[in-house]
């Protein structure tokens, strides 16, 4: 039986309970969806809370320095000073913008040999593709049809993380890499969310499509509908039973 990283706050909002009582253990999860979807929305809900439940995160930002994760975290009611002091949550900056540094521009194989981050049970990546648009090996193929094989690579590392029973959230712009390049992840993940967002007249609906999710602890929805607010953070709003 597979046993589940929890998302924690079940007093303050039906995260954990919309997502099937918490993410497999051992797995690889992919959050998919295009600029403003919510993607970085979602990861810090669930760091917040697997660290709230004693689980030790890494989490990696394209786009946030430390003290900007900090306020972020603060806006949707997700205080973590406490988490990242007491090093329940490790948070780490990745710089991506080295097109002047060599060797060190090898983004992905930087991320897979740094075993600090991958000392915590749960690694968030905020965003691969992010990584991926700055690494030279993905560079010099993009375009070409042989993307998969820079994610080939990664995958089987990632297996190998997996089997220690370690999970790894990545989030993913599919509009910023090609589908050539995604394609090798989305046949192996073993939960695949892709975000949704919708207008109604001056409303934004957002909704989260569940289009796999393995060892799921309790039934899962195929759609989860959320809202994000500053002050309430990540809010269930509706279900759409298939």
């Amino acid at each position: 039986m597979v046993d589940h990283y929890p998302l924690g706050l079940t007093g303050s909002d039906r995260v954990e309970s919309a997502f099937g009582g918490g993410i497999p253990q051992g797995s690889i999860v992919l959050v998919e969806g295009e600029d403003g979807a919510g993607k970085s929305a979602i990861s810090q809900r669930f760091s917040y809370g697997m660290a709230e439940e004693d689980v030790y995160v890494t989490y990696i930002s394209t786009e946030l320095a430390s003290w900007e994760f900090v306020q972020q975290m603060h806006s949707l009611s997700y205080d973590v000073v406490d988490h990242l002091l007491g090093e329940q949550l490790l948070f780490l900056h990745a710089d991506i913008d080295t097109h002047n540094d060599g060797q060190q521009r090898e983004l992905l194989t930087r991320f897979t040999e740094a075993t600090t981050l991958w000392q915590a049970d749960v690694v968030f990546v905020d965003s691969l593709s992010a990584l991926l648009r700055n690494d030279p090996r993905y560079e010099a193929v993009a375009g070409t049809g042989d993307e998969d094989h820079v994610l080939q690579r990664l995958v089987s590392f990632l297996r190998s993380v997996t089997e220690q029973d370690k999970t790894v959230i990545f989030t993913v712009d599919p509009t910023s890499v090609g589908d050539d390049a995604l394609r090798p992840l989305r046949n192996v993940v073993d939960v695949y969310f892709q975000l949704e967002t919708s207008s109604v007249g001056q409303e934004i609906r957002r909704n989260v499509r569940v289009r796999r999710f393995q060892n799921m602890k309790n039934p899962v929805d195929d759609s989860i509908g959320y809202t994000v607010q500053q002050g309430r953070g990540l809010s269930i709003v509706s279900r759409t039973v298939a």
